[in-house]
């Protein structure tokens, strides 16, 4: 395996444990929140909902960060504009958009990886999944804690 294959695979599992560590005491600090009596049930879910939502737009960030960081050099591959056939020429924006696409595993098709930069949109599908379900269940789990306080 090329050395470019490996730069990337460090660099994806780095960018995995800052999301999965940041997700994990986000939602932490929510519980605390949430188990505090400074806010009425209802709004307690909202705050929670609007919390989960900062949580996945900067995890999504630090996906883009990689992207940015990694395709900026030579030999860790490039996205191809899936409409002209060509290699894109993106901006950080871009790659904020590709790595949202990619993290709800929306995935419109406009950009193609190609080379080792792959394995980072590959990895991010599933970390995107596996996060958002997180967010999901932990919303249901809290919903339940406060559906009956509600009525």
């Amino acid at each position: 395996m090329d050395t470019e294959y490996w730069i990337v695979a460090a660099a994806t599992l780095l960018v995995v444990i800052l999301c999965v560590h940041f997700h994990y005491e986000g939602l932490r600090f929510f519980i605390r929140i949430l188990r505090t009596d400074l806010l009425i049930p209802r709004l307690r879910i909202v705050v929670l909902i609007f919390g989960e939502l900062l949580l996945h737009v900067v995890e999504i960030w630090l996906f883009a960060i990689a992207y940015f960081l990694l395709l900026g050099m030579d030999g860790y591959g490039y996205l191809v504009n899936s409409i002209r056939l060509e290699q894109a020429q993106l901006n950080l924006a871009d790659y904020v958009y590709y790595s949202a696409t990619v993290f709800t595993t929306l995935g419109f098709g406009d950009f193609a990886p190609q080379g080792a930069i792959r394995f980072l949109t590959g990895t991010e599908a599933i970390a995107g999944l596996l996060l958002i379900t997180w967010s999901a269940s932990f919303t249901f789990i809290e919903m339940q804690r406060h559906w009956e306080k509600d009525l």
